[in-house]
């Protein structure tokens, strides 16, 4: 496992969640204060990232514009990916 950058836009969310909108605000507003504090996991299938794991952190992000964020990157193959979307 590695710790890393990921452009926001490489990052793939297969599953919809809908976001506390309050918490995305008070997440955007922290961020903004001090930085993101934990990264995001995601997993690293054949090149490819997967997010299935800190959604409000993933949209305050999004919704300040940044174009990366840290992330926490786990390489696993293509049977782990489809265990995460069954």
């Amino acid at each position: 496992m590695r710790i890393e950058e990921i452009p926001i836009q490489a990052i793939r969310r297969p599953l919809f969640r809908q976001n506390d909108q309050a918490k995305v605000a008070a997440l955007m507003h922290s961020i903004q204060a001090v930085g993101l504090q934990e990264p995001i996991d995601v997993l690293e299938v054949e090149g490819q990232y997967y997010g299935f794991s800190g959604c409000h952190r993933y949209e305050a992000c999004s919704r300040l514009g940044h174009e990366t964020i840290r992330c926490r990157v786990r390489k696993a193959p293509r049977s782990v990916l489809k265990m995460h979307l069954a």
